[in-house]
């Protein structure tokens, strides 16, 4: 298997496993969505996870793959602020917590990048 449809498809694998992850324990969740955002965290929750299960399909398939690829990496960059929700939010818990929730936001730069390096090699004709 070609090295960029490897990294394709783990992506779509960590898209979809995060996209279950937010049906299957909505509640850690919940408690990253920004306070501003009208409607319930649970609902944004859920629509999270629904766009990441729709990115990880859309990535899996290689005719679809840029612009999904290219969706996921705006996508990582609109969700920044709920991690940066999450990390004042915790900056009293216990120094891992704490750790843990700190080192989500650097994280961001990779995926984006990532993204955008699938969305690349999976230019438009290739299957």
């Amino acid at each position: 298997m070609p090295r960029s449809e490897r990294s394709s498809l783990l992506l779509a694998g960590l898209l979809a496993t995060a996209g279950v992850a937010h049906f299957a324990s909505p509640e850690q969740f919940d408690a990253t969505i920004p306070r501003a955002l009208p409607g319930t965290p649970r609902a944004w929750t859920y629509a999270s996870g629904a766009v990441e299960l729709a990115l990880a399909a859309g990535i899996a398939v290689p005719r679809t793959r840029r612009t999904a690829a290219l969706a996921a990496a705006a996508f990582f960059v609109g969700v920044f602020p709920a991690n940066v929700q999450m990390a004042l939010d915790w900056r009293d818990r216990p120094a891992p917590q704490k750790a843990a929730a700190l080192g989500r936001l650097p994280l961001q730069i990779p995926l984006v990048l990532w993204a955008r390096s699938v969305a690349k090699n999976n230019g438009e004709g290739q299957s």
